[in-house]
């Protein structure tokens, strides 16, 4: 009997063996990627950031800058410049998530020696790092979305490293383009793999943080600026709508609205009177795009296009009528009309370039940009500019800053945080003064770091917080200086 229980135990563990050999061949899914290709994320990123950046425009940058408010609101909210210390959380969270993929892009983008998808991540980088310090002030960066190699608590970089390095890698990508090399990993859904598209974006995102630091004399913004603009060969921009940084939401999965519900964007909303009081001035045709009609108490009559103050006072009987209200067309998204996320717009570039013009960085013609920009503006909308909208003495161009700047507002409307970023680096537009705001009447200038920055990384917190001033929504960020 022991020679037989011998004999199988012998056998049985020769059968084990054999079980056991080439078990990681079959226990490999066929169906899942090794390794990722520099395109793999790609669509997912621009997606993810886009409805993010979308969803944000429309839950802060809208209340702050006076475009819409919740309704009813007697007390409280970002309109009043109540800003919660976890109101950049989700800013936080998000872009430090993706900017970690962007991170693995770029290394597959190297690896495979390509150098078109190697300058989309640095344009990706760029982009979202550039909303991530002009939201916070300084933050991590070159020890960021680095924890496999044991770097668990990041230093902060300063805003003027996180902006010299941004813009240098933007110029560094504008070189890496290639027209000749085709973009091969699939097909990407901003640009449909048009590597000068790509390129555009990248330029005109360069532009744009330039700009953003042009008061800093040690940046050479001015110049540099204008070596862009003189320059189109070296440094092409957009010069149409059709060439702009807009995602089209088609509302087919996984492409879908960041509303699942339409009706939830006009829900306990109401248009802010300074957003509606200009159109109406300017009798611009955007004003029926972006808003629908006030109506009576009783809603049986409309009664034009009509908006309520921001940081009213009082109750919300005070208001004789049903305000004005985003169009819900805005955010349906359909494959026949899809809904668009603006990354950047070509409108944008031309009021880049007006002021540029303007400050006399550029000889060029300002009014012949301002009005570019305007036109751009409106028709990216879908709307028709009125041949006599420039004879409008509030709508021509005047000369001044301030004139571009209010323009320039309504160009940046529905980009993620740009109009925050813009009236903190010019204080434009002037924005009326409601009897309730908070927070001593100032402007907030940034977010809080979220808590877990503080418990989790506090070395390095209470070094940023020595060297660039108190973590509280007034300390002005390094540009706005």
């Amino acid at each position: 009997m022991k020679k037989y229980i011998t004999l199988l135990l012998l056998a049985l563990g020769g059968s084990m063996v054999s079980c056991t050999d080439g078990f990681e061949e079959l226990n490999t899914d066929p169906n899942r990627i090794e390794t990722i290709s520099p395109g793999t994320l790609l669509n997912p990123i621009v997606y993810e950031l886009a409805a993010f950046n979308t969803s944000r425009a429309d839950a802060f940058t809208f209340d702050i800058m006076q475009v819409a408010l919740p309704f009813p609101s007697v007390s409280g909210g970002v309109h009043r410049y109540v800003v919660s210390e976890s109101a950049g959380n989700s800013t936080w969270t998000t872009y430090y998530r993706w900017l970690t993929n962007i991170r693995e892009m770029r290394a597959a983008a190297v690896a495979a020696q390509d150098p078109n998808y190697e300058a989309v991540a640095l344009t990706l980088n760029a982009w979202v790092y550039s909303n991530l310090t002009d939201c916070f002030g300084d933050v991590p960066m070159t020890e960021a979305s680095r924890a496999e190699e044991g770097l668990l608590y990041p230093k902060f970089d300063t805003q003027q490293q996180i902006y010299t390095q941004l813009l240098d890698d933007l110029d560094a990508a504008n070189s890496l383009f290639s027209t000749t090399r085709a973009m091969t990993y699939g097909t990407d859904l901003l640009y449909n793999n048009s590597v000068p598209g790509w390129q555009r974006f990248c330029n005109s995102l360069r532009m744009r943080l330039l700009l953003r630091v042009s008061k800093r004399p040690e940046m050479n913004a001015p110049t540099r600026l204008a070596a862009m603009i003189n320059d189109p060969t070296k440094y092409p921009v957009f010069t149409q709508n059709s060439e702009a940084a807009i995602f089209k939401f088609t509302g087919v999965a996984p492409n879908i609205s960041p509303w699942g519900r339409a009706i939830d964007f006009t829900t306990f909303r109401a248009a802010a009177s300074f957003f509606i009081d200009n159109l109406n001035t300017w009798t611009d045709p955007r004003l029926a795009r972006f808003n629908t009609q006030a109506r009576t108490k009783d809603g049986r009559s409309t009664i034009g296009y009509r908006g309520i103050p921001s940081a009213y006072g009082g109750s919300d009987a005070q208001f004789q009528y049903q305000p004005s209200n985003f169009n819900i067309a805005l955010v349906t998204a359909t494959v026949a009309a899809p809904m668009p996320s603006v990354l950047m717009s070509y409108a944008e570039v031309e009021f880049i370039k007006a002021e540029a013009a303007q400050k006399g960085y550029t000889t060029a013609d300002a009014r012949t940009h301002y009005e570019r920009g305007v036109r751009a503006a409106i028709e990216q909308w879908g709307a028709v500019v009125p041949a006599t909208y420039f004879q409008n003495a509030a709508a021509a161009y005047n000369g001044t800053l301030e004139r571009i700047m209010l323009q320039k507002y309504y160009a940046l409307f529905f980009n993620d945080y740009q109009q925050w970023f813009e009236y903190r680096r010019t204080g434009l537009p002037v924005l009326p003064r409601g009897q309730d705001l908070q927070n001593n009447g100032t402007m907030p200038t940034r977010f809080k770091y979220p808590l877990v920055v503080q418990t989790n990384n506090g070395d390095n917190y209470r070094t940023v917080v020595e060297t660039m001033g108190p973590d509280d929504v007034n300390t002005k960020v390094w540009w706005e200086k």
